[in-house]
Parts: structure tokens; sequence; C-alpha cells
């Protein structure tokens, strides 16, 4: 489209928000946009509906089709509701779960997602405060319910709000039920088909009550109580960045029996604008300055963190010199999945049974330490609804004992079914109690498994391309990677493609072509060499940006090597980037 032809799509667009139908806020807005000489902002907020995709959605909050606010928010929850009403059509009541997380204008967003439920008929739960992620999944099993939303943009910048949808067994929703609800979404074609206005009767504000109870079942997972009560004074700091973990994390941690927990105070302030930190992302090293600073001035023995959602953790070690260092996602999966399969095995509960669940981007170290522990381990696209939808197949034939991704996500239960930040906080505390009961610390535990499993050394570089050129940008960067494959990566032969749009593995040396076993296609490529390098590519699903996974493997004959083999991995990983232009 020529860009006065887009000009004039987006202005008759635009003026239909100049109605009575809007408030008047959104209504200035739009006359801003349009006066303005500049068209650059009209286009972005117009050019397009915000899409509700499989994960709901998430955009910057603003007034038009292609932003976070009131009206979007509104269409989605309607759409919502008319599906349900359909897919449940046999209950006596449906019910859904309403929480938030700290963002501007979550609670807000909530209070009208539950109006909108109720108008329709539809029960809705609302928190009667912003919760973490992981317990509105916990609610949503806990209650019986058929559904939830949250409104939350995870780790995204402050400019944006988000809009995540979960289905009966407490996940992010996955086929058939996606692209139906989508469906319905975009059935919605005036704001006046939206049910704004709430039936109180239909409305139950809930909390501590819920509160306590996942508490007391995340309690449950402690594999090692008695270490505990011996290093109870173990040092953590944590931070939940302003966001949702200060409700339950600190507690959690008491909860099994941690006594020392230092706080960073301005952090601790619940804040939408996230105003000490650059990106409220745990995984982000900038975001964790000041929770390391607290922590040299106590000498603290680690450092977690979540994000504003606390679905994600981050985790800071100290090392031998005194120094402070970020775990990668990666690496915090690993510790952990370690953990819980060695004290499974000291306690006589692998019975043969039991499964892990990791994502296609996420290390490989993972699927040899779940061989060498005789554990049956699962590969499943990114997101954790794919994860639970492994869950969910395998329930009541497999025992899962964990499962995570290369994005700081871990889930050590059941009973949720999206990664837990508090969960995971609390049983990488115990983790560090353990294994200083055994003269260990983090760092040591890893190179361990290193030399057991095979070391490697995993980087993700997004590259960003925000607005309508980028999403176009991010789309040709995708075809030319197809069309034109590289030959080797860091010196080493490329020997298979995997192409999860069309669900073909590529043997390259031979041509020959055969079929993946995944449940939809996906929008991801990668490269596998011959020295055991992986790449994969994928466009986000969540934000302007496309994502490269560079995992490189090596064997490390000891410990003492660890440093080096580092170095080694670091410099092969510069020349992989270089071959693939980034």
């Amino acid at each position: 489209m020529e860009q006065n032809d887009l000009v004039q799509e987006v202005t008759r667009r635009a003026e239909a928000w100049l109605t009575d139908s809007y408030d008047p806020e959104t209504r200035a807005e739009v006359k801003r946009m349009l006066e303005a000489d500049d068209k650059t902002d009209l286009i972005d907020a117009f050019y397009r509906d915000l899409e509700f995709g499989t994960g709901g959605l998430r955009g910057i909050m603003g007034a038009g089709t292609n932003r976070m606010n009131i009206y979007t928010v509104g269409a989605a929850t309607q759409g919502l509701a008319n599906y349900l009403k359909e897919a449940f059509k046999d209950l006596p009541e449906i019910s859904v779960v309403v929480g938030h997380d700290v963002r501007n204008n979550s609670r807000h967003y909530a209070e009208i997602v539950a109006d909108i439920f109720t108008a329709n008929g539809i029960k809705a739960y609302l928190f009667d405060s912003f919760r973490p992620t992981p317990e509105l999944s916990y609610a949503i099993r806990k209650l019986g319910c058929q559904s939830g939303v949250n409104i939350t943009a995870s780790h995204n910048p402050k400019e944006y709000n988000g809009y995540k949808a979960y289905w009966s067994d407490g996940a992010q929703i996955i086929a058939p039920h996606d692209t139906n609800i989508i469906d319905h979404v975009n059935r919605i074609k005036s704001v006046s088909e939206v049910k704004f206005k709430g039936d109180p009767s239909k409305l139950q504000i809930i909390g501590e009550e819920i509160d306590k109870q996942y508490l007391a079942d995340i309690k449950t997972l402690s594999l090692d109580p008695e270490v505990i009560k011996k290093y109870n004074d173990l040092k953590i700091v944590y931070t939940p960045i302003h966001g949702t973990g200060v409700k339950l994390i600190p507690e959690s941690l008491r909860n099994f029996g941690f006594t020392n927990i230092i706080h960073v105070p301005e952090q601790d302030i619940p804040d939408g604008n996230f105003p000490t930190v650059a990106s409220p992302n745990p995984e982000v090293p900038s975001a964790m300055a000041m929770a390391i600073e607290k922590a040299k001035e106590v000498n603290a023995d680690v450092i977690f963190a979540s994000d504003p959602d606390a679905d994600r953790i981050g985790c800071v070690v100290r090392l031998e010199n005194g120094e402070y260092q970020l775990l990668n996602g990666n690496q915090i999966v690993m510790i952990l999945l370690n953990y819980i399969m060695v004290r499974n095995r000291e306690m006589g509960r692998l019975l043969g049974n039991e499964f892990i669940v990791k994502t296609i981007v996420t290390t490989e170290t993972i699927r040899a330490i779940a061989e060498n522990n005789n554990i049956r381990m699962y590969d499943c696209y990114t997101g954790f609804k794919w994860i639970a939808a492994v869950i969910r197949d395998l329930e009541g034939r497999m025992r899962y004992i964990g499962g995570g991704e290369e994005s700081y996500g871990f889930l050590a239960e059941d009973w949720v079914r999206d990664k837990d930040a508090v969960s995971a906080v609390s049983l990488m505390a115990e983790v560090a109690a353990w294994a200083k009961d055994r003269g260990l610390d983090y760092m040591a535990m890893l190179k361990d498994i290193y030399v057991k499993n095979g070391y490697s050394m995993e980087k993700g570089i997004s590259v960003v391309r925000p607005g309508k050129t980028g999403a176009d940008e991010i789309q040709k960067m995708m075809r030319d990677f197809r069309a034109n494959p590289p030959k080797t990566l860091g010196g080493s032969l490329v020997c298979t493609i995997k192409d999860y749009a069309d669900l073909n593995v590529t043997d390259v040396p031979t041509g020959r072509v055969d079929k993946m076993d995944m449940p939809v296609t996906s929008n991801v490529l990668q490269y596998f060499t011959a020295d055991g390098t992986k790449i994969s590519i994928r466009p986000s699903g969540t934000e302007p940006k496309i994502k490269f996974y560079i995992e490189v493997h090596d064997t490390l004959p000891s410990a003492d090597k660890y440093d080096e083999l580092c170095k080694k991995a670091e410099a092969k990983i510069e020349v992989i980037k270089k071959d693939l232009g980034i």
C-alpha cells in the first residue's frame, strides 16, 4: 500500500473513534493524532487491529485499534465470553478468574474484563489486588473454573500491557480453543457489541484464602526440609523489581524455613513505571544492579529476582572471588532439574514413570541429564502452554517432576500450568542450602553437571524491529534464512535443518526430508551442525523482535578447565553471529 493510501485508510479508521461510543479522553487522543503533521503515531495506532493471537493480546497502551485500551480489551473479552457460552452451554454456571499485575491500567482493565464477563451471565472471581501470574493458573484449577484472564505484559517495557487467556486446565489456550476464540473475537465489529455494564451479583472478590492454599501447596515441593533447618540463615537478597512477586515470594521463602531474607526496599514498591530499572526483566543484568549492590553490602549467598508478573525467575550467584554473576535461564533449569532428579533418586521416588519437559530452543544438555538419570524428556514449542499440554496429555499415566525454558521460566508442580517464580525461587533457595551442606555452591554444581553431561554455552540475541516496517523486515529475514541456509556455522558443516513451518527435517548431506511429530506448525527454523551446535531462529510472538538462540557444545574434562572452555565457546559464538549476519 502506498503511503498516501495508507494515511487515508488509517484516517478513516481513526475517525470512527471520534463518535460518542468512545470516551472523551480517547477521542481527544485520536483527534491529536489526526491533526498532527507527522502521521507516524496515527499510522502505528490504526494501521491494523491489535491481533488477538494464540497468547492473547500484547501491545503499547493508548488510543487506537493497534493499542491496548478498554475497547480492544473489551472486544477480546466479549469474544471470549461468547465462545465460553458456546463451549460450556450445558453447564448451569460458567465461571472465570480474573487477575492482573502492577502495570499502569492493569487494575482498570481487569475490572472491565470482570464486568464484561458478569454482563454476559458468567461468574467472575476477581483478585482483590495484583497477584503473580501462576496464582491465576492455580486459582482456575482450585475453583473449578472454565477460563481465566490475566492482565499483564510480563517483562515488557512500561508502555506495554497485555491480556492472557487461560482454559479450564489452568494453561494458556491452545488448539482447538485458541483459533475458535480468535474467530469469535474477530466477529466483534463494533464497540456497541461489547457488554460493558457488569452484574455485581455475578462478581466475587478473592484473595488471601487462595494465597494461603497456594503457598501451602508450594511448600509440599520441598525435597529436603532438614537441610533448610540447618542453613535457615542463608543470606538471600530478593527483589520483585516493583512487581507482583513482593506479594508472595518472601512469604514462600519464610514458609520453606528461610529466615534471612534481605530486601531491596526501593524495588519492593509496586510501580508500573518501574522507576529504578531501564527494563523490568531479570534476564537483563542492569535490572539486577541494585540487588547486587545490596548483596555486596551484606555479603549475601545468593540473589533472586522475579519479573513484574512473577512467572520468571532471575538468579545471581556469588563467585569465589566475591563478585556476582547472573545465571542464564538454561543454567537455572539445569540446576533445578538436576536437583529434583538427584533428590528423587536419593529418596527412592524414581519409579520409572517420571518425565520432564523442555522447549525446542532450550539447551540440549538437559536431554543428556535426563538420559543419564533414566528420565523421559519431552520437547515442545516455546511457551509454557506447550509444556502444560504435555503435562495434560500424560496426566494419570506418568509423573511430571519439572520443566522449563531458556527464557527464565520453570515449573516444578503440576497443579499450576504456567511458569512459576514463586515455587522456582523457593526451590532454588533450597538447592543453595543443599549444595552448601555438601561444600558446594551453584557454580560448583554447574561445573559438575557439565563434566558429567557435556558442556554447553547458550547465547540469546534479539534483533528489535518495531512498527509495521519492522514486522515486514522480520518476515523478510525469515524468508531469506529459509531460501539461503548457511553451509557452515562456526566452522562446522550444517548437517540438519528443521523447519517447523512445514515440519520438514532435512538431512543436508543426502537431501533426505522427513516429517516431525509436532501438534501444529510454527514459524521456527533450526540449524544443527556436525559438532553439535544448534541455532534456532524465531520471530517473537509477543514483542517486535526476531530471536536467535545460539548453543555450542564441547567436553569438559574437569572443573578446573571450565574458564578456559568458556572463552573458547564465547569466541565460537562470535564467529557464528558473523556467519548469521547479526
